[in-house]
């Protein structure tokens, strides 16, 4: 197809400056019959208008056009089509077969043809296969909908990539959104389980003081325990707890359906790419839920452009007509287990360690999604930080202590020690050839609950002064900071009080 300039030049050189046919077809580089088409179809019009000046006008401001509607397809024949129909028809019945796995793909029907002998291209198939697709199929319209403060929060969990340390993992985001006032809050953890679920939710209610009328789900497994029919939803033990205990009600999205949730659909893109985006290394998991938070707040500080306000703004409007939050709901899952020889209970593949009295005794688990508490008899026997990782020991070594007194050569090998870089580095540096010394270190400590903080303090007070001679003595008595006179009562010529007087005449000189 020519241009509409080259359009021109042919009338404008022909009755301009008079050229010939044959001159504008050779000067053009066009063929000599297009350029006599037309001149014919511009002397046409000429010979039926009145006005000439309007009659040339009119013609040359017009694109050339080309009559293509009644032209036929050279290679996607009818014959072409009915294979093509035929072999989409035999998709659709595998599809209803649970044969899916065996439907053939566009570039499939494209070398069946090829191999009946028909040349024709991949694209002229994908073309053909999409124009049928298009007209069974119609487009869907939205209504828009609006609502009244408190009315209606929405719940979704969004998959984040990060590096904790040196090592990339996989965390699982929990946010809420508002439907009025479009406020947003979003928090990290290891699993998308029933114990997150529940903390999502305490901790968002507390944060904001309350709770909404309505909270809306997708079709999670955490929140969904079974379909009883096509739209019919049972909801898990989780959720009617906490709308129980929050008084809210709550409702499942259809199937696929996300438009009917896109408040928190648009929000955990928007809060993955703003805070994640970017900067997505972190030395602690800590340390990226307090970014995420960081960068949560500066969204909800920001101008809206429908409303002009802030998210916090609106939310302040918002909150009067909450329903007042109660004390933060426990999100715990109760278990019993049975100690083993190595004073550990087993969960999730992983091993917690309790005191190595309760050795083949029974003790009840409270379990929740960051910690593991263990009682006996209903007294608290340990805490620990609870691990997603995979054959993990989880030690504190203060459970082995009386073991380790009758059995000090069985510290230098020990998980326990090794699961404490600093405990073990203090071990190998100053104690590797008097492990009972260090024994009665971790006694005194266990006993005077020291932490480990304090301990990490006084050793390096002590390296300060001395690094290459580090006693327990030393430690202990910086330690109990207790002051030379406090062993008048004993005998004078006892000879523990002798030792004891020379020891802190030694750490005097020393500080």
């Amino acid at each position: 197809m020519i241009s509409m300039y080259t359009k021109q030049e042919i009338i404008l050189r022909k009755y301009r400056e008079g050229a010939s046919q044959r001159s504008i077809s050779r000067e053009l580089g066009i063929s000599r019959k297009t350029v006599k088409k037309y001149i014919d179809a511009y002397e046409r019009l000429l010979s039926k208008s009145k006005v000439r000046e309007s009659a040339m006008g009119e013609y040359l401001s017009k694109a050339p056009e080309y009559q293509v509607n009644n032209r036929g397809k050279r290679k996607l024949t009818r014959e072409v089509q009915e294979i093509i129909d035929n072999l989409l028809e035999e998709n659709r019945v595998k599809l209803m077969e649970g044969m899916h796995k065996q439907m053939l793909k566009k570039r499939d029907i494209q070398e069946e043809l090829s191999r009946r002998g028909y040349k024709i291209g991949y694209t002229t198939v994908c073309n053909y296969i999409r124009g049928k697709e298009r007209k069974g199929t119609k487009k869907e319209s939205y209504i828009r909908q609006t609502y009244q403060p408190g009315e209606r929060c929405e719940f979704d969990w969004g998959e984040v990539r990060i590096t904790i340390g040196d090592k990339p993992e996989r965390f699982r985001m929990s946010v809420f959104t508002s439907a009025y006032s479009n406020y947003r809050y979003a928090d990290l953890y290891r699993r998308e389980d029933t114990l997150s679920f529940k903390q999502a939710h305490v901790t968002f209610f507390s944060h904001v003081g309350g709770s909404f009328k309505e909270t809306l789900y997708d079709n999670t497994r955490v929140a969904v325990a079974r379909f009883t029919g096509r739209q019919e939803k049972e909801p898990t033990e989780a959720l009617l707890q906490l709308r129980g205990y929050y008084h809210f009600t709550h409702r499942f999205c259809n199937a696929y359906r996300g438009n009917e949730k896109g408040h928190v659909e648009r929000s955990v893109e928007y809060i993955r790419r703003k805070a994640f985006g970017i900067k997505n290394k972190f030395d602690t998991l800590e340390e990226a839920r307090e970014h995420l938070e960081k960068i949560v707040d500066e969204i909800n500080g920001t101008t809206q452009q429908l409303t002009g306000k802030t998210a916090k703004e609106l939310f302040e409007e918002e909150k009067k007509y909450l329903w007042p939050a109660p004390v933060p709901m426990a999100c715990s899952e109760s278990r019993e287990f049975r100690v083993d020889k190595y004073a550990t209970i087993s969960y999730g593949t992983n091993r917690y360690s309790v005191p190595e009295g309760l050795v083949g005794k029974f003790v009840t688990g409270s379990i929740y999604s960051n910690k593991l508490e263990i009682y006996y008899e209903n007294t608290l026997v340990g805490v620990h930080s609870r691990s997603y990782g995979k054959y993990q020991w989880i030690i504190n070594i203060e459970h082995y202590l009386d073991t380790f007194k009758r059995k000090p050569g069985a510290l230098k090998g020990s998980v326990a020690l090794a699961r404490s870089s600093y405990l073990k580095e203090l071990y190998e540096k100053f104690f590797r050839s008097t492990p009972r010394e260090f024994i009665e270190m971790l006694h005194y400590c266990h006993r005077h609950q020291v932490s480990g903080e304090s301990l990490e303090e006084s050793v390096g007070r002590l390296l300060d002064r001395n690094p290459k001679n580090i006693t327990v003595e030393m430690i202990t008595a910086l330690l109990g900071n207790k002051p030379a006179k406090g062993t008048d009562f004993l005998p004078e010529d006892n000879e523990t009080v002798i030792r004891a007087k020379e020891q802190l005449q030694r750490l005097s000189q020393i500080f």
